[in-house]
């Protein structure tokens, strides 16, 4: 007897893996989908810089506390605004991570 699909599986088997690996793509284009519309914030400098960016790194917006603004040390608010950022980042990736980590290759994939 020939096997189904070089599986060795029945067809029933072969349809519900079908049906298995369906829903777990829709699953992850949720999950994406939802990673695309949370907005995620980075600070630095005891919040005198925010970052808002969504989670598929799109930036929103920066705010910097005028407090911080020292024409004389422009490179602190430079570094300021780095690390807000680098700390945005890090959000989205840990929050992309949680969110489509049980995917597996199958959420590289969207």
């Amino acid at each position: 007897m020939a096997k189904f699909g070089g599986f060795g599986g029945n067809p029933m088997q072969m349809q519900n893996l079908m049906r298995q690996a369906q829903k777990m793509q829709q699953e992850a284009m949720e999950a994406e989908e939802e990673i695309n519309q949370t907005e995620l914030v980075g600070s630095a400098g005891g919040d005198m810089v925010k970052v808002t960016i969504m989670g598929n790194k799109d930036v929103v917006s920066v705010k910097i506390n005028p407090n911080v603004v020292d024409p004389d040390d422009v490179a602190m608010l430079e570094d300021l605004v780095v690390a807000a950022f680098g700390d945005a980042f890090r959000k989205a990736d840990e929050l992309r991570n949680e969110k489509m980590g049980r995917f597996g290759n199958l959420g590289g994939l969207m």
